[in-house]
């Protein structure tokens, strides 16, 4: 998952080179599944952040 979320980030900062003077509104968040489970993240660009707001693990 680590990894996912690393790639996420890294792609938030190439799309959104100049966060804080991001003028539109902020990207709707969206979920990535990864082996095992899946995350749900929400961008905030003007704050330069990707959080991450459910982990859900499947355990099997």
């Amino acid at each position: 998952m680590a990894q996912k979320a690393d790639e996420l980030v890294r792609a938030a900062e190439a799309l959104y080179i100049h966060g804080p003077d991001y003028q539109g509104a902020d990207r709707k968040g969206g979920d990535v599944i990864v082996p095992g489970g899946m995350f749900t993240y929400q961008m905030v660009v003007r704050s330069e952040r990707v959080y991450i707001v459910q982990i859900t693990c499947l355990g099997f």
